[in-house]
Order: structure tokens, then C-alpha cells, then sequence
């Protein structure tokens, strides 16, 4: 049975953080989509008697936001974890609408960082695709073989995600920096990594690949071996076994591993800001503008950023959504 108390407790906690006002609006509308959905006269005018309290002393606020929990479900269970689900939901979601809400639209539009977007995204895309063109088969490998070693090798992959970004951009530095053992000798004959885009992409692709590997894997892990050698045994090579069983059979990992490496290589900043902070990424720029200018001048670049990233990730994951329902 669909449920709608925890949407409808995320946007009352969310309200409480606007004034009372905005609190007994919104508890006004949710006690009312309450009522036409469950049917429940009694609950919902108990909300809407108790949601005048903040009126009186703004701490009251407790006493609506208590009974919203308690009359929108049905048992202690659903109490609690809907209540702590709640809060750790606006905890995240809160911050993100204040900035919204503190920056005026005719501020946020910055040329500046339309240019470090675009350096952004071109980046995090190439990244991306190297990042898959790798990531299938040290999937498979992994997925597959049994080996010696191979949770060695699976907790080096994972030491992009748990080691301080800006580590990793200092490791990069070693390696392809103007005098590394890689950089050296890359930049005599014209490519170079320090301050140039082709260091925003390995930077980017070291700490966003793992998320993509790991993707592939658990899903080729899932898949039955006797599949491909089935395949095999009809006359199939190996090759071709893979590409018209495996592949067709992972694709949901495959979008949902892109998607989320795009998204963490957009977001890098400290390994990105230590092997190549010109030319400027948005992260970089913001920051930037943040130590230079003050938060007043970096909030609308920040409010800019955010809103379309959220717009492009949300496109994305709804297309990842609408494939895995088909």
C-alpha cells in the first residue's frame, strides 16, 4: 500500500525551519492531503488544532511536529524510523533550499562560471567514458576469476573513496606532474597534465572510477557463467559471448555506475584543485570567489551550480528509474 506520511513529514519538518508563518501554511495543506487521501476527520483536525501552538512560543513547534508523527502512522515502528528517515532527510535537503532561497535569480547568472561548468562537464565526461572503456573488464575480472590477491586488488580500487581527496591529488602530482615519472616525460613532447585539462580528467577519473568498477562488477556477479558458456558452445567466441549476453544484462549498472561517477567527478575538488587548479572547474571557481571576494559574491555562482546540477542529475536519474521499471 502506498504510503504518503514520510513525503508529507519531510516537507513539515522542512516548513519548520521558515517561521511559524510558513509552519501553519504548510501544516494546513498537509493536514488537508491528509484527510482526502486517509479519510481520517479526527487526525487531521488534531494537526490542525495543534499547529497554531508556534503562534504562542516558537518552541511549541515540537508539540505539531510530534503529533504529525504520531497520528500519520500506525505503530511505534513506523513512528520512529519514519521520524528518524524525516530528519535525516531535511538535514540534507534544508541547507539546500536556504541557499535557494537566500540568493536572488537575478544574481546567480555568472559568466565566469559558465566557463568552468562547461570545463566541468567536458572534464567529467571524458573521464567518464575512459572510466567505462576500463571498467568492463576489470568488472568482469573480478566478477569472474579467482585469483590470489584479489581482495588486495579490490581494496586498491576502493582507495580512491577513502582516502582524503587532496592526498590523492598530491599522488597524482608525483606521477604527472611537470618533473613525475609520467608527466616528465609526457610534457616534453607537448602534453601535460599540471595545470591543463588533461590533469582535471585523470584527477577526476581516479576518484569517481571505483564507483563505476564496483557497479559492473556486482552486476556481471549476478548474472549465471552457464549463460556464456552456453553461448560458447553454440559457436560463440568469448568476445561475442560477452557482448550479446553480458552486456545487454548489465546495462542498468552500467547507466547507474556512469551516472554516479559523472556526478562525483563534476563534485571533485581537492584532487582536481591540487594537480590543476587553471584551467578553473566550478568547484575551483567558487572557491575562488569564496577566498577572494567573500561568501556574499560566491553564493550566487554556488546557488547557480547547484541548481543545475540538481536539474541534470535528477534527468538522469529519472532515465536510470524509467529503464530499470521497463
Amino acid at each position: 500500500m502506498k504510503s504518503h506520511s514520510f513525503p508529507f513529514l519531510i516537507i513539515l519538518f522542512t516548513s519548520s525551519f521558515f517561521g511559524a508563518v510558513a509552519f501553519i501554511c504548510v501544516a494546513m495543506l498537509i493536514s488537508a492531503l491528509f484527510w482526502y487521501f486517509e479519510k481520517d476527520t479526527k487526525k487531521s483536525l488534531i494537526m490542525i488544532a495543534s499547529a497554531f501552538l508556534p503562534l504562542i512560543w516558537y518552541p511549541l513547534i515540537i508539540v505539531p511536529l510530534s503529533l504529525a508523527v504520531v497520528v500519520m502512522n500506525d505503530d511505534n515502528f513506523s513512528r520512529v524510523f519514519s521520524f528518524a528517515a524525516a530528519i535525516f532527510v531535511v538535514f540534507i535537503l534544508f541547507p539546500v533550499l536556504n541557499l535557494l532561497l537566500y540568493t536572488s535569480p537575478s544574481e546567480i547568472y555568472d559568466a565566469g562560471l559558465i566557463n568552468a561548468i562547461t570545463v566541468s562537464f567536458v572534464s567529467a565526461t571524458i573521464s567518464t567514458l575512459i572510466a567505462l572503456f576500463l571498467a568492463l573488464p576489470l568488472g568482469y575480472v573480478l566478477a569472474r576469476w579467482n585469483f590470489d590477491g584479489m581482495r588486495f586488488i579490490e581494496s586498491v580500487i576502493d582507495i580512491p573513496i577513502v582516502i582524503p581527496h587532496t592526498v590523492a591529488g598530491i599522488v597524482l602530482l608525483l606521477v604527472f606532474g611537470t618533473s613525475g615519472i609520467i608527466g616528465a616525460p609526457l610534457s616534453q613532447i607537448g602534453i601535460k597534465f599540471y595545470y591543463a585539462l588533461p590533469g582535471i580528467v585523470i584527477a577526476m577519473l581516479f576518484v569517481s572510477s571505483p564507483f563505476l568498477i564496483n557497479q559492473i562488477r556486482e552486476g556481471i556477479e549476478k548474472i549465471d557463467p552457464r549463460y556464456e558458456y552456453t553461448a560458447m558452445n553454440l559457436g560463440a567466441s568469448r568476445f561475442r559471448a560477452f557482448w550479446d549476453i553480458v552486456l545487454p544484462l548489465i546495462k542498468r549498472n552500467i547507466l547507474a555506475g556512469s551516472v554516479n561517477a559523472w556526478a562525483r567527478a563534476v563534485s571533485e575538488f581537492g584532487a582536481v584543485m591540487m594537480i590543476a587548479f587553471y584551467p578553473m572547474i566550478a568547484p575551483t571557481y567558487i572557491y575562488f570567489l569564496y577566498t577572494n571576494y567573500g561568501l556574499k559574491e560566491a553564493l550566487p555562482a554556488t546557488a547557480f551550480l547547484l541548481l543545475l546540477t540538481l536539474g541534470i542529475f535528477g534527468i538522469l536519474r529519472y532515465l536510470a528509474g524509467r529503464d530499470k521499471n521497463d
